[in-house]
């Protein structure tokens, strides 16, 4: 179970960990803005955790015999998550040091802009202006930065982990070649 966890886990976060050294460059140039960047984000997270899926049915499949308990399946899926969030939280941490103050204000200057639009008042405003600047000093923590960051992807790999374990239960469900019917 461990190989499979950290083979699936590692590939996993190799893939999300790369586009993120390959976008963030893109958002300090200015070439991706940040509402295109977020579902470039969360689609290759979800691309890349598909291998919790394909991680929890080869362990089914080569390791008990096709059959495999929801929650046996959950924890192979949430481990393998677990594996692939520190590799994208590391990789943040790699790309902040290169862009992180740009970045961050960059971001904060999208999400006022955005708030604006969307019609908030300026009490509202200079609230959210003044929250930022707690947030944005926890954020310089780097322990607390690799705690946000692991939680960004983590959610993502316990909903596909759950969704998983759900249909690989089932033994009938893409069956193994040594335990399909002859």
């Amino acid at each position: 179970m461990n190989r499979i966890i950290i083979i699936y886990g590692l590939i996993a976060g190799f893939i999300v960990g790369a586009m993120m050294l390959i976008t963030m460059p893109m958002y300090d140039k200015g070439t991706l803005d940040l509402d295109n960047g977020e579902l470039v984000g969360y689609s290759t997270m979800v691309i890349a955790l598909s291998l919790v899926f394909v991680g929890v049915k080869s362990y089914r499949d080569k390791h008990l015999s096709g059959i495999i308990s929801f929650g046996r399946a959950v924890k192979v899926g949430v481990l393998i998550t677990l594996v692939a969030s520190v590799c994208y939280a590391g990789a943040w941490e790699i790309t902040y040091s290169k862009i992180g103050d740009g970045f961050m204000q960059k971001m904060s200057e999208h999400y006022f802009q955005k708030m604006k639009e969307d019609g908030a008042t300026e009490a509202e405003l200079a609230k959210a202006k003044e929250d930022w600047v707690g947030y944005a000093e926890l954020y310089k923590n780097p322990f607390i930065r690799f705690g946000v960051t692991i939680m960004e992807i983590f959610w993502v790999g316990v909903v596909i982990s759950l969704i998983s374990a759900g249909l690989l239960r089932k033994k009938e469900f893409l069956p193994g070649s040594e335990t399909s019917p002859s």
